[in-house]
């Protein structure tokens, strides 16, 4: 009981660390971009120094080099809360998906500062439809390895019959689940086409077969 209020301790800990430091990023980005603004377009003027063709170019690195830090602070925020509920993969799970949909944004952020205007919104906009489509299949698979994972239908160890296919669960990742048939053979099932198919949980092999139970 000790050892588990240890341990939801530091998990709280993390969890409350990882909000002040998605916190701090978003104020300094803040902090940092309104003095840019200031410095280059009043201040640096009064000194005959124009830098305003290239404070875009200067608020695109600040952008991807803060930017990526609230993308991964507010991913570290995700992790630790999913991780007080659930187990480690499953939170190392939800912030792998949210840094990457974090990340693809930031992309298109950065592509509408730089076209700028209406031209910027379409740009980031179309970047935006195809990073979407082209992770379209990789972020559904990975949203039912999450639901695979918080549900947890099977085990691993468990004897399974999945999409035709029966083995031994031998990992349950975000992406696939892995299956050792008797003869070897490692397969790898796609998460989202576990979801919305048959499960067949197999007795252990020692088990008489009248005992198995499909959900």
């Amino acid at each position: 009981m000790t050892q588990n209020n240890q341990n939801n301790g530091i998990l709280r800990k993390g969890y409350i660390d990882s909000i002040g430091k998605l916190v701090f990023y978003i104020a300094l980005f803040i902090v940092i971009s309104a003095f840019l603004q200031y410095l280059i377009f009043y201040l640096l003027p009064k000194y005959g120094i124009t830098l305003g063709n290239y404070y875009v170019y200067i608020n695109v690195t600040l952008t991807l080099l803060l930017g990526f830090l609230v993308v991964r602070a507010f991913s570290m925020v995700i992790y630790h809360f999913i991780r007080l509920k659930y187990s480690e993969d499953v939170a190392r799970a939800f912030r792998n998906v949210f840094l990457i949909i974090g990340i693809g944004a930031l992309i298109t952020v950065i592509a509408g500062e730089v076209g700028g205007g209406i031209a910027g919104v379409s740009v980031g906009g179309f970047l935006g439809i195809v990073i979407g489509f082209s992770m379209q299949q990789t972020l559904g698979q990975a949203v039912a390895g999450l639901f695979l994972l918080i549900a947890r239908p099977f085990k691993i160890n468990q004897n399974v019959t999945l999409l035709g296919d029966t083995g031994i669960v031998n990992d349950v990742g975000i992406l696939f689940t892995e299956l050792i048939k008797d003869d070897g053979t490692k397969v790898l099932i796609p998460s989202n086409l576990i979801i919305g198919n048959k499960i067949y949980i197999l007795p252990p092999k020692n088990q008489p077969q009248g005992n198995s139970t499909k959900s």
